[in-house]
């Protein structure tokens, strides 16, 4: 039965994909040669708005990836969760491999799937109310069970209203958050809209879009204008056609309510996948036909450009006065009462966001100079300079700025001015928050850039508070410009349809009759249509203007009067945005070992190269994924978020055997500070008065176990009655306990630690305390000293007994069989020396 539904399903979507993409190329060939028009006539008038402050910088994720990490999955096929590798490029595509060595290796993806369009969700909930409404005539309730079920509790769902849905989950909330705010980012820009640069394709698709549309009554904003153009035009048609596929095959579809929804869903992706099959392949071929007839088009604009200037001068009149007096009527009635009360509702939030915006700049170049008043080194300066590049494109730590616009409210009044919803809105704002964080960061570092080649790295926080002020002032100028260009776009965009659609009845009819005053050779740049839209967009520009003037008078959410221009305030700076950009990393801390964590870099997809990520992370190696799969690297937030049993727990991390460790007690920490060198001696019971306690200064080096030779400045006998541990271990023990006392200060995390260690240097105390008075020190001549001939290697067993003296144990093989030798006596087999002489020696 399913097999019969999706073959009638893939043949109506055949048909219909052909009848829509009939009518929109028609559409399309006639606004492509509107907006050609309009561009060969803006490159010849000039013009364009006020002048930026900030600099703006071309690719700024050149060379990056976004983030990458691991989850689970839910595979359909055997409704099984498998831990996935994800992977973000700076694409925003999101691809999935089997592991993280499939990933490095460049193998292709299992899964690679293209955001837009999507909605990034955290609950069951919200996800089940969604998908029981999508097929008819069911009544399910809210608390009906999805599906599937979930292996966690903090689920990751992105769902299309006709593509694949797609399920994962993470063990802990902080996971949940992040992978959240992700996978939100990649939706964000894969909904951006068209590229702007494209001053001819993209305002020609867009036209066409809405044309098309309100010629079927829909008007109004389309949440659905994302994407690519193929994926517009696959949501064009799908508009139409699921819910009459929806009707017909629903009612045909057995078993249980969740069986259902999985046939309906795996029938929808299979449709629309075709469907965007179709389209992309037609949009092609549409635009490459139109590209092909450019070439002609713009030379005979160009030439009679005066001309059909005039020609579209003449016939807007005459438009005007059959137009106007209704338009204004309508806004009187219909449109200005409520043009406070939307402009409201839209500034509160936005200005909250781009506020917030402004305090996490603030807040990161505070924590900047913190760590450069504090003495950190340069290598730390371009460690914070590198996160400080990619702060805008980093989707956690911009995640505050983006829910204070995610709270616009438009209720009231959607239904009124026919808004499906305030999500296109919401993108927009936020997406126009990230560019003026990364323009505020680029000219920061170009200012920087340019005052360190100038003024020297000597003041380097005075040099730093200065561009800072100088980048917050322009924050403040283009934030402003920016606001109020959005509030107008806004309005119109939610009051020109509503009028249309109350014009349109009345005014269409009368709209031929103005084509007869078009000469043929200019028939195909002026449309009566668009010639239309335009007078009713120039009767509500006014009133717009004056609304969002006044709302700048008012000084509530720091917008500027229009009458403070700064334009070429600052003329050298724009200079500066020619410059390449600085790569902080190297310049001050130099290049980074290849595979760090710390620099969060990544492999690049497939293409083997390393890419520094925006969003780091930790991925330790042979670790489950319930322990923290997407963790922060300690310093991004100055707050270490490893597992430190773990990292304990692993010799690995903690170096080669070789290398020079910290020292994790008392004993280590008394061994770098007073660095000594000890042998034991044995000595005769028959003449013990033979030895005495002495210091004797020498001349001379000993061999240590690495092979290198230290000079030895001091050598100072000491003759003991019982076995006890060497002077060196009870002639510094303030300094031990300060050393400690200095350490608890600075590691707060680790007070059960020094508490332990205090007490053992207390104990030390107590020991010198009770130190033998006949122990005495002497002086004696270097001639008394044998040379080199009283120093003799240190015996292995006295370094096994000990693991802090910072050396690793010698073998006995440069030992003489003649030597005497400690007898191990101890109960344990452990070596006691029967009056012991310890000989210390203090290396230079």
């Amino acid at each position: 039965m399913l097999g019969i539904s999706l073959s009638s399903a893939e043949q109506e979507s055949l048909s219909r994909t052909r009848d829509v993409m009939k009518e929109f190329s028609d559409v399309f060939e006639q606004q492509y040669s509107v907006a050609l028009f309009n561009s060969v006539r803006f490159e010849i008038e000039g013009g364009g708005g006020t002048q930026s402050q900030l600099l703006h910088r071309k690719d700024p994720l050149a060379g990056r990836s976004i983030f990458s990490g691991s989850l689970f999955q839910y595979l359909e096929e055997n409704r099984k969760w498998r831990s996935r590798f994800v992977s973000v490029p700076n694409s925003y595509t999101i691809s999935l491999y089997e592991s993280k060595t499939a990933h490095d290796r460049g193998l292709h993806p299992k899964v690679t799937i293209n955001c837009a369009g999507y909605k990034a969700l955290t609950s069951m909930e919200e996800y089940t109310e969604l998908i029981n409404t999508s097929l008819p005539g069911i009544k399910a309730k809210a608390s009906s069970t999805p599906f599937i079920k979930c292996a966690s509790q903090f689920p990751l769902i992105l769902w299309h209203p006709y593509a694949r849905h797609h399920y994962f989950c993470v063990m802990t909330e902080k996971e949940q958050n992040k992978w959240h705010a992700v996978l939100q980012d990649c939706v964000r820009h894969r909904n951006n809209g068209l590229p702007e640069d494209c001053t001819v394709q993209t305002p020609a698709f867009t036209d066409a879009v809405r044309l098309y549309r309100q010629t079927k009554g829909h008007y109004g904003t389309w949440d659905m204008m994302c994407g690519a153009p193929p994926q517009i035009l696959a949501n064009l048609v799908m508009e139409t056609l699921q819910p009459e596929l929806r009707s017909v095959i629903g009612p045909r579809l057995k078993g249980k309510l969740q069986q259902r929804q999985r046939d309906w869903m795996l029938i929808s992706d299979a449709v629309y996948r075709q469907v965007l099959s179709q389209t992309t392949g037609q949009y092609d071929a549409l635009v490459e036909g139109c590209e092909a007839q450019r070439a002609p088009l713009d030379a005979r604009l160009r030439t009679d450009m005066d001309q059909i200037i005039t020609s579209k001068e003449h016939v807007s009149s005459k438009i005007r006065a059959l137009v106007l007096p209704k338009a204004e009527q309508l806004l009187q009635t219909s449109v200005q009462p409520y043009i406070s009360s939307i402009l409201e509702a839209l500034m509160e939030p936005t200005s909250r966001g781009f506020s917030e915006v402004r305090d996490i700049f603030f807040k990161e170049m505070v924590d900047i100079s913190k760590n450069s008043l504090n003495g950190a080194g340069k290598d730390k300066l371009g460690d914070h300079m590198e996160r400080l590049s990619m702060l805008a494109f980093h989707p956690v730590k911009m995640q505050s700025c983006y829910e204070k616009v995610e709270q616009l409210n438009l209720e009231g009044l959607q239904q009124r001015f026919d808004v499906a919803s305030p999500s296109v809105f919401i993108s927009r704002a936020q997406i126009l928050m990230r560019e003026q964080m990364d323009n505020a960061v680029y000219t920061f570092m170009q200012l920087l850039q340019q005052s360190l080649e100038t003024q020297g790295e000597d003041d380097m926080c005075k040099t730093m508070q200065r561009c800072q002020d100088r980048v917050l002032k322009k924050y403040d100028y283009d934030s402003s410009t920016v606001r109020k260009k959005f509030f107008r776009e806004s309005l119109l965009q939610i009051i020109i349809p509503y009028m249309l659609q109350q014009l349109s009845p009345s005014c269409s009819p009368e709209l031929p009759r103005f084509e007869e005053l078009i000469f043929e050779d200019f028939s195909r740049f002026l449309l009566v249509e668009n010639m239309f839209e335009e007078v009713v967009l120039q009767s509500v520009s006014k009133d717009i203007m004056m609304a969002v003037k006044d709302a700048a008078l008012q000084r509530r959410h720091n917008l500027y009067r229009d009458s403070m221009i700064l334009t070429n305030s600052d003329p050298n700076l724009h200079l500066l945005g020619e410059n390449p950009q600085v790569d902080w990393a190297t310049r001050f801390g130099g290049d980074e070992p290849e595979g760090s964590v710390g620099g969060g870099r990544v492999e690049g997809g497939g293409s083997g190269s390393r890419r520094r990520q925006v969003v780091s992370m930790i991925q330790l190696d042979g670790v489950p994924l319930p322990f923290e799969s997407c963790l922060e690297v300690p310093g991004v937030e100055l707050i270490p978020e490893e597992d430190a049993e773990m990292l304990e727990g692993n010799e690995e991390d903690r170096g080669p055997p070789g290398e020079p460790k910290s020292p994790d007690s008392v004993h280590g920490i008394r061994d770098l500070i007073n660095p000594v060198v000890e042998m034991v001696l044995p000595v005769s019971q028959e003449s013990p008065s033979d030895v005495s306690t002495r210091t004797e200064p020498t001349t001379g080096t000993v061999t240590m176990q690495d092979g290198l030779q230290e000079h030895v400045t001091h050598v100072t006998t000491v003759v003991e009655d019982f076995p006890r541990k060497s002077l060196r271990d009870k002639t510094s023990p303030q300094a031990i306990l300060q050393q400690l006392v200095g350490s608890r200060k600075q590691e707060a995390d680790k007070e059960h630690q020094e508490e332990a260690a205090i007490k053992n240097a207390i104990e030390e105390i107590e020991i010198a305390v009770q130190e033998d008075e006949r122990e005495r020190i002497t002086e004696v001549s270097a001639a008394d000293l044998d040379g080199e001939s009283s120093l003799r290697p240190p015996l292995a067993s006295d370094f096994s007994s000990r693991n802090d003296s910072g050396f690793q144990s010698q073998t006995n093989e440069g030992l003489d069989e003649d030597e005497p030798q400690p007898i191990p006596n101890g109960l344990n087999g452990e070596d006691k020396v029967i009056d012991p002489v310890e000989v210390e020696v203090v290396l230079a």
